[in-house]
């Protein structure tokens, strides 16, 4: 059992003074926008009460998708460390400290000072705030929650933007974003017969898919297909009967820590009489672009609908 939440834990990240010593919001939820940007940002988007600093010419980026948004929104070069999954984010400064996301180091994080951190609540799996000592000193500290749906991820974008003071970078960003989604949901609801989906975050034995609440659930809607699993909601541990017995049209796997897993999944005793298998319709969809909540999950929705309908392309 233990493995099994340790494996879920690690998928799932796929996914300042005064104000900023208050205790961090358990509950991780996202604080709406419009109480977020109504003049001066006073919350981060879980509801936590912060200080902005005057002038923010250092960051720290813990969690990658803040890192990718950051990154697009224009300051890359105000980056002084990131998490290790950040490490493959394009543009993301060389040689800059790469600290760990799960277990942030308080007293090295004090020692590069950055003048703000924006954090992941992945960070506080176990429940308690790894970031109070670098509360304590003065350093703003601004949680994200990772976001479940689309209209979230805009919401994030256009926090972080109003944060660093270039609202309207922000807003072209998600409008970048809007224009790609309405071009694939355009060609998606032209399918007539809709293909039934299943979509896999971890590979057996341990395997792991979701339902309703999660944004690549919506990506599966917005190609013009089905989730098999739709009947569930968020994150859910998949066992292998159910998904013989769904018999899938397509299946897709964002599964990176093994060296074939299309192979491997071609491979699993029984499942060759699957549709998917038979029609050779297993494919490979980009981990970080599927997996972490920022505009860049469009490129995971171009992959899916040229998998699913290849002649939509």
């Amino acid at each position: 059992m233990k493995k099994v939440k340790l494996i879920a834990v690690l998928l799932l990240l796929t996914l300042g003074l005064a104000a900023c010593t208050s205790a961090p919001n358990s509950s991780a939820e996202h604080t709406p926008p419009e109480e977020l940007l109504s003049g001066v940002i006073d919350s981060d988007r879980e509801g936590n009460p912060i200080t902005l600093p005057s002038s923010i010419q250092s960051i720290m980026t813990l969690g990658p998708s803040n890192t990718e948004i950051l990154v697009a929104l224009g300051f890359a070069d105000l980056i002084i460390a990131a998490c290790d999954n950040s490490a493959n984010v394009p543009g993301l400064p060389a040689d800059i400290p790469l600290l760990s996301m799960l277990v942030p180091d308080g007293e090295r994080i004090i020692d590069l000072n950055p003048d703000i951190i924006f954090a992941t609540s992945m960070s506080r799996a176990g429940g308690d705030d790894p970031f109070k000592l670098v509360r304590d000193v003065g350093i703003c500290v601004v949680y994200i929650p990772s976001s479940s749906s689309i209209a979230e991820i805009k919401d994030d974008i256009r926090f972080l933007a109003a944060v660093m003071g270039v609202e309207s970078r922000g807003d072209e960003l998600v409008t970048e974003m809007e224009q790609e989604i309405e071009r694939i949901a355009a060609l998606g609801s032209a399918v007539a017969e809709k293909k039934r989906v299943y979509f896999e975050i971890a590979a057996a034995p341990f395997m792991y898919s979701f339902g309703t609440g999660v944004f690549l659930h919506e990506m599966i809607e917005l190609i013009g297909a089905v989730n098999i699993f739709a009947e569930h909601e968020s994150w859910i541990f998949v066992p292998d009967e159910s998904v013989l017995e769904a018999d899938p049209d397509v299946i897709l796997t964002v599964v990176n820590y093994i060296e074939d897993p299309v192979a491997e999944i071609k491979a699993r005793p029984g499942w060759e009489s699957m549709t998917a298998v038979q029609e050779n319709a297993v494919f490979y969809i980009d981990t970080d672009a599927s997996n972490r909540p920022s505009h860049n999950i469009v490129r995971a929705l171009r992959e899916m609908i040229a998998a699913v309908y290849p002649e939509l392309r």
